[in-house]
């Protein structure tokens, strides 16, 4: 198999965020032990086991996205953005991605699950709720974004509760996982509204009315509003300091800004500038959060 269709089946820039996400968090949760789970940040063991996540955590999303194009070969097939897939293009069978799909899984399960059973089930919670909720929702009600903003918030959690050697869920690991959540709703919904025609050949329905329409807009610009004070949270529970919420209020007010043109001017270049905020949102508010905390 080459490269570039690897790189196309396991959807490789959405799997990297994902495991930047997750390794943020990994690295958040031994600091918030007091580097009394893996060991300190400068251990072998904390590194060793922040290895372990980076792979398991690719292997495991690269299955869930695996699994989505083997039951979306045909559609992949109509859409432009996804005629060029292995599988969609015939350069491999789908019992092939099948097989590639339960192998990766079962590597990526069986590492994260070695940190602690709690990963590991959650791991499995998050491809089963990708590929078999998400994935067949998606052309029957807008429902399906809220269902995959789930899995899509997960890693944040998983990568938390890989952070401990027992693995528990406590107000951090909350708070990762709800900024992570509401952010997947105005990044979904962009990406829904500049691919809208695209994704209409495969009767994918994924815009909050199902149309690029003022009601939609104003629901995805609802969204950024309602990830300001959600964003805020680390502060408001003393878990981040001044720079956090600052930078979290300057990322949410740009946020909101671009959400608000969207709603102005209904147009697609609007949608995709806000589709690209999206893309630096996360990461930076993330980072900052890492920083901050360390620093504390």
């Amino acid at each position: 198999m080459k490269w570039s269709d690897f790189s196309k089946l396991v959807k490789m820039r959405l799997t990297l965020l994902v495991v930047f996400s997750a390794s943020i968090s990994f690295i958040i949760a031994v600091k918030a032990n007091g580097g009394n789970t893996w060991g300190s940040l400068y251990s072998t063991t904390m590194w060793i086991n922040w290895l372990k996540l980076v792979v398991g955590g690719f292997l495991v999303t690269s299955a869930a996205n695996c699994f989505n194009e083997v039951i979306e070969v045909d559609l992949d097939k109509l859409m432009k953005r996804t005629m060029d897939r292995p599988m969609a293009a015939g350069r491999m069978t789908n019992g092939q991605g099948l097989v590639l799909g339960l192998g990766m899984g079962m590597a990526g399960t069986y590492l994260l699950g070695s940190l602690n059973i709690l990963t590991g089930l959650l791991s499995v919670f998050s491809i089963i709720l990708y590929a078999f909720a998400y994935t067949p929702l998606k052309r029957k009600s807008p429902i399906a974004v809220f269902v995959g903003a789930i899995p899509g918030a997960l890693p944040a959690l998983i990568g938390y509760v890989a952070g401990q050697p027992h693995g528990r869920i406590d107000e951090i690991a909350l708070t990762l996982f709800a900024i992570q959540f509401v952010w997947q709703f105005p990044h979904f919904w962009a990406i829904a509204w500049v691919l809208d025609d695209d994704y209409k050949l495969a009767d994918f329905r994924l815009l909050p009315t199902g149309k690029r329409n003022l009601t939609s807009a104003v629901i995805t610009f609802t969204a950024t509003v309602i990830l300001l004070p959600v964003s805020l949270l680390p502060y408001f529970n003393h878990n981040g300091g001044i720079v956090l919420a600052v930078v979290s209020v300057i990322m949410s007010l740009i946020f909101i800004y671009q959400a608000f043109n969207l709603m102005r001017t209904l147009e697609i270049s609007s949608a995709r500038k806000l589709m690209f905020g999206s893309f630096y949102y996360l990461p930076v508010v993330q980072l900052i959060f890492l920083f901050d905390f360390i620093g504390k």
